[in-house]
């Protein structure tokens, strides 16, 4: 498979390079578990909406720990090991930062279901399971690669990933408090550092909650006439709704529109198959893509045609899957959006619900919780050091 590399993949490389003498590229190119790691570290050092998930990681950190706290790595009699417990395993995973909500799902059977679809040839899965003992073993085979043993860096990997993940977060906590922060000083202050916000490289939250108080005011200046009959006509201002937190896991919907059912999703790719998917979700239902570019809608819709056109082929079905781009809402869009609301004087109101939508995801108490015990960790294990 093709190796795609991302932010944090010189990250692997180096670590790759600092215990196997220099052939981190060599092992990457051919280690199977080192590639699925490489696809899994993709979010690292970037914006992502998506909080850290660890299961996966973890499954594999905790036996590569186990096994490297048997001194595995050093002797050849791994194949006579008893296996790890369940209960250790589980315990430890829930000790380490984000993990105190774990389940059991990738040690059972999750990581390896997905390991498999990833490397569909490869004859090995990462874990190896006794269901009547409840032992577990990390597959050796896979961490030992052109006759290097990469549990050692297998191990760092994921706790460098970790702490990328922790930094991120920590970033995102900083960009929510500075904006309530920054409401209690000059409004013009606060409206400058909303416009910072709708940059390409920003958090891809940050930039959901900043387009959803743009957008919620934008269209709550907008009334419409209905009703059953033209004697009995209702008049309604357009209400947008978020339709929970920014990691939600809703079918691909971000923002609901009342009462004319437009659907909105937030994006930060120009990627046909993920708008395709969410168009799917919905029953090729119109979608409305807010999407975190400077490139024109014309050019973004260009080149999902041109995606899709690759990809299906049939006229046809291209066709109905462009028709369901009801709208493209890029950076430039949003910025027009935004001078005409600050025009309306409605500048105060963006500024309150971006607030509202921050102390929202600000108050993430179990992140926040395992962020300072892991902060708590490092500074005792610096402490201990010195």
């Amino acid at each position: 498979m093709s190796i795609h590399k991302h932010d944090f993949t010189g990250e692997i490389v180096s670590i790759l390079d600092r215990n196997t003498k220099g052939k981190g590229e060599e092992i990457l190119n051919k280690s199977e578990i080192i590639q699925y790691l490489n696809i899994k570290t993709k979010a690292a050092n970037r914006g992502s909406k998506s909080r850290a998930g660890f299961a996966n990681h973890y499954a594999i950190y905790v036996l590569v720990e186990d096994y490297l706290n048997g001194g595995f790595d050093k002797k050849s009699s791994y194949s006579d090991y008893d296996g790890a417990k369940f209960s250790d395993l589980f315990r430890r995973q829930r000790e380490l930062p984000f993990g105190s909500k774990l389940q059991n799902h990738a040690l059972n059977h999750r990581l390896n279901e997905e390991f498999k679809k990833y490397f569909p040839a490869c004859e090995h899965l990462p874990i190896i399971r006794d269901a009547e003992s409840n032992r577990y073993w990390i597959n050796e085979k896979l961490i030992v690669t052109a006759g290097v043993n990469l549990a050692k860096s297998i191990k760092e990997i994921i706790e460098a990933y970790v702490k990328a993940r922790q930094s991120a977060f920590s970033e995102f906590m900083a960009y929510c408090q500075e904006i309530i922060d920054i409401q209690e000083e000059s409004p013009e202050k606060a409206i400058g550092f909303i416009k910072g916000l709708f940059r390409p490289n920003v958090d891809a939250r940050v930039f959901e909650i900043a387009s959803f108080a743009i957008l919620k005011q934008h269209y709550a200046d907008q009334r419409i006439y209905w009703g059953w009959s033209p004697e009995e006509l209702i008049e309604e201002s357009l209400v947008l709704y978020k339709t929970g937190r920014t990691n939600a896991n809703d079918g691909g919907i971000d923002f609901v529109m009342k009462p004319l059912g437009r659907f909105f999703q937030v994006t930060e790719t120009v990627d046909a198959g993920k708008y395709f998917l969410d168009i799917d979700k919905v029953q090729r239902y119109p979608i409305t893509f807010v999407v975190k570019t400077n490139e024109s809608a014309g050019e973004i819709v260009q080149k999902i045609a041109k995606q899709a056109e690759a990809k299906y082929q049939i006229k046809a079905i291209v066709k109905k899957y462009i028709e369901s781009v009801e709208e493209v809402i890029n950076i430039p869009r949003l910025m027009e959006i935004f001078e005409q609301v600050l025009s309306a004087g409605q500048g105060a109101s963006v500024i309150e619900e971006i607030v509202l939508q921050s102390r929202v995801e600000f108050n993430v108490e179990a992140e926040e919780q395992d962020v300072l015990a892991f902060e708590k960790a490092e500074s005792g294990a610096t402490k201990k050091a010195t």
